[in-house]
């Protein structure tokens, strides 16, 4: 009951934590996606700015993101705007990868296919490849989601609002029931993100790829 009551109480303001930490995840999620589908899109057509895209990208996942949040404190100050430029770059590698790699792995065969039908290239993009590369892209941005929950919390060391907030204070007085109260919100958090993202990607998986998923679970 200790926990409810904290969360109940309107001196926690959790509600007001609760939008706030929202806010922040769902603001960076969102650049991500378009950033990464973007960026991604982009180098798949031309081989060196795939190669620096991608060893880019691993190497901004190599960086510590609480590093990341810091540097941008002395160009943006404390608060939101550092912490979701710092979040948006942990998010855009995943999305990035899937994407570019979900276009090169596209048949050239198929494409060649349906231009001799006589498909115009949005008919193609539309109808040919987005089908073929969003169960992938939706892999990456499900991965890209659960790692900026997650990590969001990191945020409160530089000002930003959001559970965050009750993990450095509960930790900083030895408050157990604060502390637990802002783990356990992000981790439900994230795992509601993960499982609705999962059934999003079995929705928009077409007929014919999820058979030939189960025929090669099947195999293995």
């Amino acid at each position: 009951m200790q926990y409810i009551n904290f969360i109940l109480d309107p001196r926690n303001n959790y509600l007001e934590q609760t939008l706030e930490y929202l806010r922040l995840c769902g603001v960076a999620i969102v650049a991500a996606i378009v950033i990464g589908v973007v960026l991604g899109a982009l180098v798949s057509r031309n081989a060196l700015l795939a190669f620096l895209a991608i060893n880019l990208s691993g190497l901004m996942r190599a960086i510590p993101i609480i590093a990341v949040l810091f540097i941008f404190v002395p160009i943006f100050g404390l608060g939101f705007l550092p912490a979701i430029i710092a979040l948006i770059v942990l998010g855009i590698p995943p999305i990035l990868i899937n994407t570019y790699t979900g276009i090169r792995g596209i048949d050239p065969a198929t494409i060649d296919a349906a231009k001799g039908m006589g498909m115009t290239t949005w008919q193609i993009v539309t109808r040919i490849q987005a089908p073929l590369v969003t169960p992938l892209v939706l892999a990456g941005i499900r991965t890209s989601a659960v790692q900026i929950i997650a990590t969001a919390t990191l945020a409160a060391e530089i000002g930003a609002r959001g559970y965050g907030d009750y993990i450095v204070d509960g930790l900083s007085v030895f408050n157990y029931t604060e502390l637990i109260v802002g783990a356990v919100s992000v981790a439900v958090l994230a795992m509601l993100v993960e499982v609705f993202m999962s059934w999003v990607q079995r929705r928009l998986t077409p007929e014919g790829l999820r058979v030939q998923e189960q025929a090669v679970t099947a195999k293995a």
